[in-house]
């Protein structure tokens, strides 16, 4: 091989690296908005859940309590 062909191929080595890098840090970030979307998608989910909690426990008592009401009239 010639001088220029091993430059020619150095080269061409040294500029796939610099684009694997690149699409590496693409890809670091890309995860970095995943898990914050999860994130985000998990405390809504736990808003959620807390205020399902609060309706059912709500929604027992009343019906525990109504006939004891509604008996007293």
């Amino acid at each position: 091989m010639s001088d220029d062909q091993i430059i020619s191929l150095l080269t061409e080595i040294r500029d796939l690296q610099k684009q694997h890098v690149e699409n590496y840090k693409n890809a670091l970030q890309n995860q970095r908005e995943s898990i914050e979307f999860q994130k985000s998608f998990v405390a809504r989910q736990r808003k959620l859940v807390f205020l399902v909690i609060v309706i059912v426990i709500v929604t027992f008592t009343v019906m525990a309590f109504l006939p004891q009401f509604l008996g007293h009239r």
